[in-house]
């Protein structure tokens, strides 16, 4: 099939390579505008549209897709299918309608759980033994479509985010070329998700973030790991933002250190770590990251800003 594919961050990127690699044609990508990134704010194409280039694929980068020419561009291109992947916009009916075999879209999440822009954050901060990725016809609901086929992922105890997400692009990709293929070779058809089950995944904010240390351990631990890397978990100390990278693995109380009585965010340092209460039993520090410098041992920084038993983060 001729598909024109449409994606933008570095996940979308394993979905890409392997319809590259494919009996199918990529004929043309459609990605988000060039951003504004890094310290000096510079723009610069997405990952897809980086990758796409490389590869000799003509690049569309509309400010939205409900401009008029991307359907002519669309049409010139002549697709059979639209493979979708991490997008990051809407898609209009007119749009949806112009393929043969309309959009496929690759979301990471067992459809219906999950629907939304940050399925496996929500994954990670639920606690969510398994998850996987569907992929399903794009439809004008909010990941409503039928679904074509899923897969399926463990989810680790000591998983962040990120480690999950990278497993499931690859495994989904996969999953996406067997949809593609059968869909071309008519033997596929999709299956309408269950009215029961369905739970949001909304975008996980730089607030939601924010570490709240009355809750469990457990829960901190998720909260943390969910935000690992974007949008990076945090907490305030002196007024100032601290980032948190995993903790060291809570096993329990029973295993730690005789801390005494710590209050949820009160900080208790020995020689070797940085302990802090939370809503259950304190929890050890694993690497920090100060605002505006590297990544560090918590208790390296502990000893930098000369941090004392009693303090508390906010």
């Amino acid at each position: 099939m001729r598909l024109v594919f449409a994606g933008t961050p570095n996940v979308a990127c394993t979905a890409l390579d392997a319809l590259v690699g494919s009996r199918h044609r990529v004929v043309g990508v459609i990605t988000r505008p060039d951003a504004a990134r890094g310290r000096g704010r510079t723009l610069t194409m997405s990952p897809v549209a980086q990758r796409a280039t490389e590869l000799g694929i003509p690049v569309l980068r509309p400010t939205s897709l409900s401009d008029p020419s991307v359907e002519d561009d669309l049409r010139a291109l002549a697709p059979d299918c639209c493979p979708i992947v991490a997008y990051g916009g809407l898609v209009p009916q007119r749009l949806l309608e112009l393929p043969p075999h309309g959009w496929v879209n690759l979301h990471f999440s067992l459809l219906p759980l999950w629907r939304g822009a940050a399925p496996v954050q929500h994954a990670v901060l639920h606690g969510d033994a398994v998850t996987g990725a569907s992929t399903f016809r794009l439809t004008a609901g909010l990941d409503t479509g039928p679904v074509y086929g899923t897969v399926t992922e463990s989810v680790a105890p000591s998983d962040t985010s990120g480690e999950l997400l990278s497993r499931l692009a690859t495994a989904g990709a996969e999953l996406l070329l067997r949809t593609l293929d059968g869909i071309e070779d008519g033997h596929l058809r999709p299956i309408e998700q269950p009215g029961a089950g369905v739970s949001l995944a909304p975008k996980v904010s730089a607030r939601d973030a924010r570490v709240r240390w009355s809750e469990p351990a457990l829960a901190v631990d998720r909260r943390i790991r969910a935000c690992t890397p974007d949008p990076g978990a945090w907490t305030e100390y002196a007024g100032e933002r601290l980032g948190l990278l995993p903790i060291v693995a809570p096993s329990g109380a029973g295993q730690l250190p005789d801390l005494g009585d710590l209050a949820p965010g009160v900080v208790q340092v020995t020689k070797r770590a940085v302990f802090v209460g939370t809503g259950s039993f304190p929890v050890e520090l694993g690497q920090v990251r100060p605002a505006g410098k590297k990544t560090m041992d918590s208790a390296d920084w502990a000893r930098g800003v000369r941090l004392a038993d009693g303090a508390r983060f906010q």
